[in-house]
């Protein structure tokens, strides 16, 4: 899986540069952009989810505690008639 040093090295941009293309944010040359967004195309990165929520420390999950799962009524799936 590609990260985003793999993007600056064969960009031969930044991370930093990367990580605000990533992010929409600073100012970058629209010729730069392009660029980094055409490598990240043809390596194919996909943003890590897990390491966007530990920067942003958000991770948009849901805990469900369940004390028996093997009761009916934590385990029944909807109305049963």
């Amino acid at each position: 899986m590609a990260t985003i040093y793999d993007i600056a090295r064969e960009a031969g941009v930044s991370i930093a540069t990367v990580s605000k293309v990533i992010n929409q944010t600073g100012r970058i040359s629209d010729k730069t952009r392009k660029h980094v967004q055409d490598v990240m195309k043809r390596i194919d990165y996909q943003p890590s989810v897990v390491a966007s929520a530990l920067t942003k420390k958000r991770t948009y999950s849901l805990g469900l505690l369940i004390p028996d799962i093997a009761n009916p009524f934590f385990s029944r799936a909807g109305p049963q008639h």
